[in-house]
This record gives C-alpha cells, sequence and structure tokens, in this order.
C-alpha cells in the first residue's frame, strides 16, 4: 500500500512518464552537463594520470555543482504542485475520502515528484565515468557526493511537498519553496568548495551528516503533512479555502500585515466597502483590493520574513563591515525580485482563462489598454513595494555616516536604477507569458526560464570562460551579452569608497558601459514587450474572440 500498490504513486508515476515536457527536460539537461564538459575539457594534447591533474580535479568538481544546482532548482517545479494540483482540478476532496493512508499518500506524491529528477541523475552517469578517466578523483568521492545529492534532493522535495500542503495555489507553494531552498542551496555549495582541502571532512558530510540529516527533516515533514492530510483544514467549498483578512490579521501567528496601516496597504490594501469614485479603473481596484489577497497573505508574509532575515545579515557584511562588496547586497536584492517579481503578473491573464472569465472581461467597456494597465500597474506596484523593504539598507549606508558611499553618490543611483528596471522587466516578461499561456503554472515556469536565461546565464557563461581557454572574439560577445543581466550591471558601476583600502576602484565584471546598455536595453525590450501585448488584446481576442 506504501510502495508496490500505491495508486497515487501509479497514478502519478503514469501521468508524469507521458508528458512530452519529461523527455525535453531530459534532452535539455544532458545537453547542458555535456556542453558543459565538452568546453571544461583539458586542451593538453597529453594527461599524465599517475598525478592528480588539477584540470581533471576542477572539471569533476564543476560536474558535481552544476548538476547539483539544476536539480536544486527544478524540485519545487515538480514537488510543489502535488497537493496544491489536486485542490486546483477540484480533486482535493476525492483524495482525502480514499482509504488511503496519509502516509502512502505523502510517499506516493514524493516518490513520483522525484522520480523525473532521478531519471535525470542516472542519465549524467557515462559524462562522470568519462571525467573520471582523467584521475583526480577517487570513486569514494563520486559515491559520496552523490549520496549526499541525493539527500539533498529528497529533503528539498519534502519541503516543497509541506509548502504544497499549506497552500491553495501552486505559484504561492513554489515561490516558499524557493524561498526556503536557494539559501540551503547556496549553503551546500559554499561548503563544499571551502572544505575543497579537507576531503577527509566534506567526504564525512556528504556521506553521513547530510543523509542523517536530511532523513530527520523528512520524517518530521511528513508526519506534519500526514497529520494536515487526516485533519485538514481547508476542505470544503471544492477545497478552495475563503479567507477573511480582518479574521487572518487577528488570528494570525508571526508577522501580521494589516490593510490599513502603512506600508501594509501599499501592497495589500483592504477590501472596498463603498462605492468607487469616478475615474478609477475597475480592473486595478480589483486585483488590488479583491484578487491578488483574496486567499490570505501566508505567502506574502513567510516570503517577507524570510527576505527580511537574510537581508540583515547580507547587508551588515556588505553595506557596512565589508563596504566594497554593496555590489552583492544589491545582487541579493535582484534575486529577491526574480523570486518574487514574476508571481502576480504570471496569473494576471491566465487566471481569468483558466476561470473562464476572459470572455467576460472582454466585452465590458473597458478598452484593451485599460485591462492591461489595471492587471500590470497591480502586479508592478506589488513588485516595487516588496522590493523596497530590501532598498532601504542602501540609502541609509549612503546618507547616514560615516558616508562611506558618499563620493560613489552616482553608483548609489545606478544600484537604485538597475533594480527599478529589474522590477519591471520581471513584471512585464511575466504579464507577456500570461497573455500567451492558458494555465498559470506553465505562465509562471516560462517566466522564469525566460528571466534565468537573461538574467543569470550571461553571468554563468562568463564565469566559466575564465576557468577554460577561449579566443578573444568568443571572450568580446560574451562581454557584450553581459548587458542583460541586472548581476553584471551591477558589479560593473566603479566603487571608490573615498580610497578605502581594499575597495574595488575598477569594475568587478564587465565595464562601465554594461550598466548603461542594461538599462537602454531593457528599457527598449519592455516597451516592445509591451506593445506585442496589447497587440494581441486589439487583434486577436478584440476581433477574433476568445483564444
Amino acid at each position: 500500500m506504501y510502495l508496490f500498490e500505491n495508486p497515487v504513486l501509479q497514478r502519478e508515476l503514469l501521468v508524469n512518464l507521458r508528458m512530452g515536457r519529461g523527455f525535453v527536460l531530459l534532452f535539455a539537461y544532458v545537453a547542458l552537463l555535456g556542453a558543459l564538459v565538452y568546453y571544461a575539457w583539458p586542451q593538453q594534447q597529453s594527461l599524465d594520470l599517475t598525478t592528480t591533474p588539477e584540470e581533471a580535479r576542477r572539471l569533476v568538481q564543476l560536474f558535481f555543482l552544476g548538476q547539483f544546482v539544476l536539480i536544486s532548482l527544478m524540485v519545487p517545479s515538480f514537488a510543489a504542485g502535488t497537493i496544491t494540483g489536486e485542490k486546483e482540478r477540484k480533486t482535493y476532496e476525492m483524495l482525502l475520502a480514499s482509504p488511503m493512508r496519509p502516509w502512502a499518500i505523502v510517499l506516493g506524491k514524493l516518490l513520483a515528484s522525484l522520480s523525473h529528477l532521478a531519471v535525470l541523475v542516472v542519465s549524467s552517469l557515462p559524462i562522470v565515468m568519462l571525467c573520471l578517466l582523467l584521475g583526480g578523483t577517487h570513486f569514494s568521492e563520486l559515491l559520496a557526493t552523490y549520496v549526499g545529492m541525493a539527500a539533498a534532493v529528497v529533503a528539498f522535495g519534502m519541503i516543497s511537498l509541506a509548502c504544497s500542503s499549506y497552500f491553495g495555489r501552486t505559484v504561492a507553494a513554489v515561490v516558499v519553496s524557493y524561498s526556503l531552498i536557494l539559501p540551503m542551496v547556496l549553503l551546500l555549495v559554499l561548503f563544499y568548495q571551502a572544505w575543497e582541502s579537507m576531503p577527509r571532512v566534506r567526504l564525512f558530510v556528504l556521506a553521513g551528516f547530510l543523509p542523517a540529516g536530511s532523513a530527520a527533516l523528512t520524517t518530521v515533514l511528513a508526519d506534519v503533512i500526514s497529520r494536515r492530510l487526516m485533519h485538514p483544514p481547508d476542505v470544503g467549498a471544492e477545497a478552495q479555502e475563503v479567507v477573511d483578512l480582518e479574521e487572518e490579521q487577528r488570528e494570525a501567528v508571526g508577522m501580521v500585515i494589516r490593510s490599513d496601516q502603512f506600508p501594509d496597504n501599499l501592497f495589500a490594501p483592504p477590501k472596498r466597502n463603498d462605492l468607487m469614485a469616478d475615474g478609477v479603473n475597475p480592473v486595478y481596484d480589483k486585483e488590488m483590493r479583491s484578487e491578488l489577497f483574496g486567499r490570505g497573505t501566508l505567502m506574502l508574509r513567510l516570503v517577507i520574513q524570510m527576505s527580511m532575515f537574510l537581508a540583515l545579515i547580507v547587508m551588515a557584511v556588505c553595506l557596512y563591515v565589508y563596504p566594497q562588496h554593496a555590489a552583492w547586497y544589491t545582487s541579493y536584492v535582484v534575486l529577491f525580485n526574480i523570486l518574487v517579481g514574476p508571481v502576480f503578473a504570471a496569473g494576471a491573464v491566465a487566471n481569468e482563462r483558466e476561470r473562464q472569465t476572459l470572455e467576460l472581461l472582454l466585452t465590458t467597456a473597458l478598452s484593451p489598454w485599460q485591462i492591461l494597465a489595471g492587471k500590470l500597474f497591480s502586479s508592478l506596484r506589488i513588485s516595487v513595494v516588496l522590493t523596497s523593504f530590501l532598498v532601504w539598507p542602501i540609502l541609509l549606508a549612503w546618507l547616514l555616516p560615516p558616508w562611506k558611499f558618499w563620493h560613489d553618490t552616482w553608483t548609489v543611483v545606478g544600484y537604485l536604477a538597475i533594480l527599478l528596471v529589474t522590477c519591471l522587466t520581471t513584471t512585464t516578461l511575466a504579464m507577456f507569458c500570461s497573455v500567451l499561456f492558458r494555465k498559470t503554472s506553465a505562465s509562471m515556469m516560462t517566466a522564469y526560464v525566460l528571466v534565468i536565461a537573461l538574467f543569470v546565464a550571461p553571468v554563468a557563461v562568463k564565469l566559466f570562460s575564465r576557468l577554460i581557454s577561449v579566443d578573444a572574439a568568443t571572450a568580446g560577445w560574451i562581454d557584450r551579452a553581459l548587458c542583460t543581466s541586472p548581476f553584471a550591471a551591477a558589479f560593473s558601476l566603479p566603487l571608490s569608497l573615498g580610497g578605502l583600502e581594499g575597495a574595488p576602484t575598477q569594475p568587478v565584471l564587465g565595464n562601465a558601459f554594461t550598466a548603461w546598455a542594461f538599462l537602454a536595453f531593457y528599457l527598449g525590450l519592455d516597451a516592445l514587450l509591451l506593445g506585442a501585448i496589447l497587440w494581441r488584446f486589439r487583434l486577436r481576442w478584440r476581433v477574433a474572440g476568445v483564444a
């Protein structure tokens, strides 16, 4: 009932294995790892396999880190929608009414969500075996690394499953899952690199401590989820819990969002209890006061608390203890916006199609621009306000004594401009995906893929090119591509700190032109995306009907 005759596991495996995205994902995963090994392969004509080639060891470690990061980022996309998907498909109550035990449901959902990832890991074995022929890595280290990777992925899967049990929408579960998993991934990557000189300690942690910790965390979370399934608080109205925001504010544990007080009313205003004034955009008013937070603010509270906790640590280190690393704090704020920016815009139009209300919206007297402006500005307002909660430390470091950043005023202004354009771009990209796709989940995942490809991939390629030998023409193209990354734009700004010792007076990544090119590129891209969205509304739906 738990494993071999588990109907949930069998059903999920049949559905997942028949989906085309699994084969596409497998091809893209193996192709990416294969390209990484191909370009990082040692260029010497002959290698001395009797010693420990430094190039071979570096290649194997780069392969392991790349595989771990890719697998970890895929876990929430598979596991965070396992239970919320039942709620969205209105089959949640049927699942709870089955004779299956809660532990069997949890185990079936977890194994089914991780099955694709297991296939990906197994498919990468021929590549890593090819790397082992170069020497420099013992088989025990390979085995311990895969054991630690499997333990971490199982723990990440259970965290995503727990988030899926607490939320009614896949979007919220995915965002909170990433908020919890990303810091853990970063810590594990830093540990793997920091303890490279002590292989015995690293092997003990990977093969002993990490599996034991993962087993304990998995057991605790599985028991919590099972108890929640045994006594579900969100059964009724087809598993779509209707939340009273005032009651939630009175009974919520931890941080409480009060919609009638500043600054909470900037991104979560109270529901309207009077008539709208003339000239108010009804779509914008509906989105801000009812639609975006109609099922509570639990996701917002968790994301804000976790981000602010990490921001205090990063702020203290990067802005005050070591102010020459100010670009790292700006990158942290950019990463936070990448996480929360697309969430609200990705379902702006897709939600209307899922609820079959888009046709009703289009038949109103509102113009396409009024509809789009209401949805876009509401999503952008939330993204900007949430991101601004992490921006005030930059302003304080600039305005308050000892005024280390006063000599770099234009650099601080550049940081703020980069963050503002990033907020606009993540929202616009998500809105564009929401217009193209019928489902919110597909829209959100596509938006994340596009954001990662534009923001993260150029920096990853640049750092990877420093480890291998590339010709001058290729290096030039890589440097030009950095203009699409806000991380590269932040690190390209000069920082003198008034002559402080250790301050990087020259740009760390890219050149001084990168930041200006970034601003110009994305302002043009956002304008093109808005034009494409408006064109689709006017010519596709207004004339040809609802797609």
